[in-house]
């Protein structure tokens, strides 16, 4: 009798439930659809069960590979709703309270996952915090060893008892452009705190660049090296754990992973789980703020090529071409050993703006000099805004960007320096211009007098009578006091590597 209850329970999974039709979790109620694109719709089904989607009135059928995908794409629609999504299989899913509007995908490290109810003005910001048109999903952390179909995660609806929990620089970014461009606006957020930009990097983009085939290769040598100590430390605590459990008296913490050997370190594995399941859904652009782990190790110079590898990495996988990519440079931040690692990884964050439709917010005005999360998350996403509105929206009067280092002039004693994105005029604020270093031939920097003239500075100094190269807020927590005059400070720069 048992076996055949067990036979029938098998016959039932068999013809029907393993063959239900299947959503990956970006789908649900509440979500929202870029507009202005395809609708794709996917999932998973029967191998040979038919499928069919309808949305607004239109509907689109498909049937499921051996595999059990498919897919469905569906017709533009312009920013409206709600609206709702219907799919019909072995099961039916109705998905209810969608809008179409514009998504953005939110990465990066503790920065960016940091949550409004973290920042500035916390409370009243969360009261306010009433926006139906505003949505979030929110990606749970984890890794994987090779690219996932599928994240945990699901949306909700900004609301003082909801946005709490957002990232703060994604909830300012967000609000700033729903309120301008009043259409629903969106965010994924995919970010966890202390990760390297390598591991939100494919394998296929790191194996193509010799030099990061071989920050892969260390990294997993490193990982194997601290196996053993970290096993044997283990064992030692398992042993001294199970005697203070025995005895009744407190048990030892645990001893933490090497970073090494934790996963969230390694080379591709977060964008395995947590970024190429996105890459099916279409989005209007992303925003990045990451560095400081990169930078702790030493590795300024190495991230002018792995930030500008996962950026296009990032393009080539979704497939929409190059979609506006914009990045938050490092704030200031005094707490690190006082080299030029932190400097430089700013200069190779502003190289990456090489790359077209990719934009920066400078921060070295608004960070904390004893806290590495700054809790001033409303001007940082402010920032990213501007940006978006100039290079995606549209805006080009828009000024968008602090000034820009483009070239030096020798004058004599002097160093001339111009700038692009100086808006109607430099400015110093609050007192003298300060910041400013030059160097002669030797190449030993000493501070430099500099005078604002229209667009440009000028730099003098009495003991380097024949000045070749300057430098610009050139250290982890620099002094510089150089804006434009929308109120934007300058990056930091060198005017020779």
């Amino acid at each position: 009798m048992r076996f055949l209850l067990l036979s029938l329970l098998y016959a039932a999974l068999s013809a029907g439930l393993w063959a239900d039709v299947r959503l990956p979790a970006l789908f649900g109620d509440h979500m929202i659809i870029q507009r202005d694109m395809p609708v794709h719709v996917w999932g998973w089904a029967g191998p040979g069960e038919p499928v069919s989607v309808t949305f607004r009135g239109e509907e689109s059928s498909a049937v499921a590979s051996e595999d059990g995908n498919w897919e469905v794409y569906l017709e533009p629609v312009g920013a409206g709703g709600p609206y709702e999504l219907s799919i019909q299989g072995e099961n039916s899913i109705q998905i209810k309270d969608i809008l179409v509007g514009d998504v953005w995908v939110g990465s990066g490290q503790s920065n960016m996952a940091w949550q409004l109810q973290r920042s500035n003005d916390a409370e009243n910001e969360i009261a306010a915090a009433k926006y139906p048109g505003m949505r979030y999903f929110k990606v749970a952390l984890t890794a994987a060893h090779a690219p996932k179909d599928d994240v945990e995660g699901e949306w909700r609806i900004v609301t003082p008892e909801t946005a709490g929990e957002l990232s703060g620089v994604a909830y300012f970014f967000a609000r700033h452009l729903h309120k301008q461009l009043d259409v629903p606006f969106g965010i994924i957020q995919s970010a966890w705190g202390g990760t390297p930009a390598e591991a939100w990097t494919s394998s296929r983009a790191l194996a193509a660049e010799p030099e990061l085939e071989r920050l892969v290769a260390e990294m997993k040598k490193a990982a194997v090296a601290a196996k053993p100590e970290y096993e044997a430390r283990l064992a030692a605590w398992k042993e001294r754990a199970e005697k203070a459990k025995a005895a009744g008296t407190e048990i030892p913490r645990q001893p933490p992973q090497p970073r090494e050997m934790r996963e969230s370190q390694s080379p591709s594995l977060l964008f395995n789980a947590m970024i190429a399941p996105l890459t099916p859904f279409p989005i209007r652009g992303a925003i990045w703020y990451q560095g400081e782990s990169n930078a702790g190790r030493g590795q300024g110079l190495l991230y002018r090529r792995l930030f500008r590898t996962m950026i296009e990495d990032w393009r080539r996988e979704w497939g929409q071409g190059a979609f506006p990519f914009l990045f938050v440079q490092l704030a200031n931040f005094g707490r690190v050993p006082e080299t030029a690692t932190w400097a430089e990884l700013r200069e190779a964050q502003a190289m990456a703006l090489g790359l077209v439709r990719t934009g920066m917010a400078v921060t070295i005005d608004i960070g904390n000099s004893t806290d590495i999360h700054p809790r001033n998350k409303q001007d940082v996403g402010l920032r990213l805004a501007l940006a978006a509105r100039a290079i995606e929206y549209g805006e080009h009067d828009l000024e968008y960007s602090g000034p820009a280092f483009r070239q030096a002039t020798r004058e004599g004693s002097a160093l001339r320096l111009w700038f692009d994105h100086a808006g109607s005029g430099l400015q110093a604020r609050n007192g003298e211009l300060e910041g400013f270093e030059v160097a002669g031939p030797d190449g030993k920097f000493t501070e430099a007098n500099a005078k604002i003239g229209g667009n440009t500075v000028v730099l003098t100094s009495a003991e380097v009578p024949v000045p070749v190269r300057a430098r610009y807020a050139w250290a982890a927590d620099p002094k510089g006091n150089l804006f434009n005059s929308a109120g934007l400070p300058a990056s930091p720069f060198r005017t020779m590597d």
